[in-house]
């Protein structure tokens, strides 16, 4: 958004959501919390959204734009070869734990966590957050699976959705245990994907 546009009262809530229920959960975040974060009236509020349910739902549905903003510029983009590519992504992802905690904490993560069995609007919203994300690889390991001239039991879409399991459970590790715990949790996961495609490996072609 133009620094001179001004920010609609829905949008200032939507990144209230974003920021505060990532640093002090879903449960734990009251209207209150979000009104005074986004600098709104309660009226304003329940003018975009019926309950916090509903904020929620449309926080994990914004939620992949924040993430395209975040991940465009990302350098792998521009690597060679499709598993460098994939590699690329879980090194931006690693690169992204040593910041702050919160800030770079997955908000459907975070919610889905607390809401699964609560909110089936909420869970489903997250669901389609978290997966139309790990879609976002899902091309370069079909495309590195070929390259490699493998035959794998496995799908491009299961590698990809274990590779945002591990990535979430980084993060969590690294809250409870300090960054280092998540960040060699990540590396783990690298490791993980380079022996999945060292054999049989008939030598990348580039794309």
């Amino acid at each position: 958004m133009p620094a001179s546009v001004k920010p609609s009262a829905r949008t200032k809530i939507l990144a209230a959501a974003r920021d505060v229920i990532r640093a002090k959960g879903y449960a734990a975040t009251s209207v209150d919390d979000l009104c005074v974060a986004a600098g709104v009236t309660k009226g304003g509020f329940f003018h975009h959204f019926k309950s916090k349910e509903d904020l929620a739902v449309a926080a994990a549905d914004s939620w992949p734009q924040t993430l395209d903003e975040l991940f465009a510029a990302a350098p792998y983009h521009a690597y060679a070869t499709p598993l460098e590519r994939v590699l690329g992504y879980i090194d931006f992802r690693r690169a992204i734990l040593g910041g702050d905690l919160a800030k770079c904490t997955c908000l459907p993560g975070t919610m889905v966590q607390e809401a699964f069995a609560t909110s089936p609007a909420i869970r489903a919203a997250c669901a389609r957050a978290i997966t139309g994300h790990a879609a976002k690889i899902e091309d370069d390991i079909a495309a590195a699976i070929e390259a490699h001239g493998l035959e794998p039991t496995w799908s491009a879409e299961s590698l990809s959705l274990h590779v945002q399991a591990v990535l979430q459970g980084a993060f969590i590790l690294a809250k409870a245990c300090g960054a280092e715990v998540g960040v060699q949790s990540i590396d783990h996961l690298r490791r993980y994907v380079e022996m999945l495609f060292a054999t049989p490996n008939r030598g990348e072609k580039s794309q």
